[in-house]
């Protein structure tokens, strides 16, 4: 079984740490993390330039919205506008309830829209109903 591949564009390094400490304890199916901390760095990953020539494109990518340099709605509307990678699923991971964002999020065609919860345990049954539905149940497309 192929390694599944996530891409995690957050900012916070607690956060950060968090989401893949979690999926990596899952450990119901191999996979491989990159992380970036700001929107520049995570369109220069996907489009493969520079430093990330050598990147791997995701099966999966977890969006913050507020990224420093560019910010999670931009990042988010550029992949969906890129012919090469607007089939990755995008799901955005973010503090934020506000009703505006979660509208905006889906009218720049994200995937999905979760809030992270403040709850130890709470992040931990997401992260893994995240898990569980975009990496096992889903049919993703191939590059």
């Amino acid at each position: 079984m192929n390694n599944k591949k996530i891409l995690l564009v957050e900012d916070n390094p607690g956060d950060a740490r968090l989401t893949v400490e979690v999926f990596k304890y899952n450990n119901r199916l191999p996979k491989e993390f990159s992380l970036v901390e700001d929107g520049v760095e995570a369109l220069a990953f996907l489009r493969r330039e520079g430093k990330y020539s050598g990147a791997t494109r995701p099966d999966l990518i977890l969006l913050d919205l507020n990224l420093p340099k560019k910010d999670g709605r931009q990042v988010l509307s550029a992949i969906k506008a890129d012919e090469n990678l607007r089939r990755i699923p995008v799901v955005v991971l973010t503090t934020s309830k506000d009703q505006e964002d979660i509208r905006q999020a889906y009218d720049l065609n994200a995937n999905c829209f979760v809030t992270k919860p403040v709850d130890f345990d709470e992040f931990a049954k997401l992260v893994t109903a995240i898990e569980d539905f975009w990496l096992t149940l889903a049919e993703l497309p191939k590059e």
